[in-house]
């Protein structure tokens, strides 16, 4: 998986996911808040990804790191990007 190193936030998801849609919502509102980027990967489109998160998704990754799955917490997210 190749992510854009300006990027401190990925959100790891897939098409049609009503999941992936609200923890999209939460990251966008936040990475602005607090001036940071962040970028979208889809699964579907890497079987080792797909194999290895298909069960947790949306998941979101900060700094590489995996921070939430599921569901995204915006106060746990707001205070993991925090200076």
């Amino acid at each position: 998986m190749t992510i854009d190193p300006k990027a401190r936030v990925t959100l790891l998801g897939k098409p049609g996911c009503h999941l992936c849609d609200a923890a999209r919502l939460v990251i966008e509102r936040v990475a602005a808040d607090v001036g940071v980027g962040w970028v979208e990967v889809d699964i579907t489109s890497d079987p080792e990804l797909q194999a290895k998160w298909w069960d947790q998704i949306p998941v979101t990754l900060v700094d590489g790191v995996q921070h939430d799955f599921w569901r995204v917490d915006e106060a746990r997210l707001r205070r993991a990007l925090a200076p």
